[in-house]
Formats: C-alpha cells, sequence, structure tokens
C-alpha cells in the first residue's frame, strides 16, 4: 500500500469516497445532510489539494486504486493570555472505501497521518464524529482518540 498527497488525478476516485462518506451521514442525520450530495465539488477538491494548510492524503492498493483518504486542516493556537502557542491537525473527513474496510487501510492511514503531524511539529489530533456512525467511533477509539467535547443539539 502506498500512502501520498492527493492530486489531481485522484479526484474521481476521491469524489467517490465522499460519497460514501455522505451517505452514512445522511442515515444518520437527514435534518442536516442531503442524500446524493458531496461535501466538496471537483473545483473545491482541486483547490483543496494544492494548499498545504489542508493536506488530504490517499492510501493506494497495490494496483494504484485509491482505497482510502485523510482530509487535514491545520490549525495554530492564536497566542492569548491563557493559551500556549501550539499546533494541532484536524482530521476533517477520513474514509476507507467499504470494499477495502478490515484490510487495516485505515491504520496505515492514521499511522501515515500520525507522523505527518509529528513532523510538522502538532500538540495533538482532533477531528469529530456523529452520534450514531458507531463503526466510525469504534475505530478512532481504537487508534487512541477519547471524547473531549460534547455539544448539545436542538435547541429550539
Amino acid at each position: 500500500m502506498n500512502i501520498r498527497r492527493a492530486e489531481d488525478r485522484d479526484l474521481t476516485a476521491v469524489l467517490n469516497l465522499l460519497k460514501q462518506v455522505l451517505e452514512i451521514h445522511a442515515e444518520i442525520r437527514p435534518d442536516l445532510f442531503v442524500s446524493g450530495t458531496t461535501k466538496y465539488t471537483e473545483k473545491e477538491l482541486q483547490e483543496i489539494f494544492r494548499d498545504d494548510r489542508r493536506p488530504v492524503f490517499v492510501a493506494e492498493a497495490e494496483d494504484g486504486t485509491v482505497v482510502g483518504y485523510c482530509f487535514c486542516i491545520v490549525e495554530d493556537t492564536i497566542v492569548s493570555n491563557n493559551l500556549r502557542e501550539s499546533r494541532s491537525l484536524y482530521i476533517d473527513d477520513f474514509c476507507v472505501d467499504e470494499k477495502s474496510r478490515g484490510q487495516h487501510v485505515g491504520r496505515a492511514l492514521f499511522d501515515y497521518v500520525c507522523d505527518y503531524a509529528r513532523s510538522i511539529g502538532c500538540y495533538d489530533m482532533t477531528l469529530n464524529v456523529w452520534e450514531g456512525n458507531d463503526g466510525a467511533r469504534k475505530f478512532y477509539e481504537h487508534m487512541g482518540f477519547t471524547p473531549r467535547k460534547t455539544y448539545m443539539e436542538k435547541m429550539v
């Protein structure tokens, strides 16, 4: 398996994986997500792929097929009176193709992203996961993530 930065040649594969993620989210939260759409357009992806503050990594199978991705955002803490300067890597989106799950693609991709975060001086890594996305939550907990924030929904 090869893990690398995403390139324009990966657009179709990444869009297909984004559709898989969107359908999971639309099933869990149909009040927020619209089935049949994707988080990003092709044009937006091209811009993101070139942005060093928003690196996207893809996992390729031996035959060159993209079987997973990780969208990241590098976040620097603004120095303030009560916070130390720090850098964090936010995982904006993470997906392993449904046909490749259980083959350690997620683990390899996650380990690669952890090494990347260390190499750029990150203090920590963060992400959000929707309640009801039990498979993702179990994976992230297996990778060592623990809940840090709880949000209240439906204030009205």
